[in-house]
């Protein structure tokens, strides 16, 4: 059982950066990886990026390669999302997640946090 709280979301212009945090707390070590997903008004959640806990392999949807940059730190049971050069299109509400070996969300959702993007 993974408890997520995910914070640092807000309203940037394109070009700007954010970096989200999630706090994590229980069984995080259970699952494969760590990442986000996230979902744009009427559109299905997607997968963003993820970490995994064995071997720190990253891994990105194209579409955010070169601009986001995911990190965790072990310590603090904290997972990050830096986000630069952003664009209207990564606008939508970031949610953190455990994920099982073929990426997929593993147990609940925390309440995720805003990104809105402005032209």
């Amino acid at each position: 059982q993974v408890q997520l709280v995910e914070s640092g979301g807000g309203l940037v212009q394109a070009g700007g950066s954010l970096r989200l945090s999630c706090a994590a707390s229980g069984r995080t070590f259970s699952s494969y990886a760590m990442g986000w997903f996230r979902q744009a008004p009427g559109k299905e959640r997607e997968f963003v990026a993820a970490i995994s806990w064995s071997d720190d392999k990253t891994f990105y949807i194209g579409s955010v390669k070169g601009r986001f940059t995911i990190s965790r730190d072990n310590a603090k049971n904290t997972v990050y999302l830096q986000m630069n050069s952003l664009k209207p299109e990564d606008t939508a509400v970031y949610y953190c997640a455990a994920m099982d070996s073929g990426l997929g969300p593993e147990g609940s959702w925390g309440q995720g946090t805003q990104v809105t993007v402005s032209s």
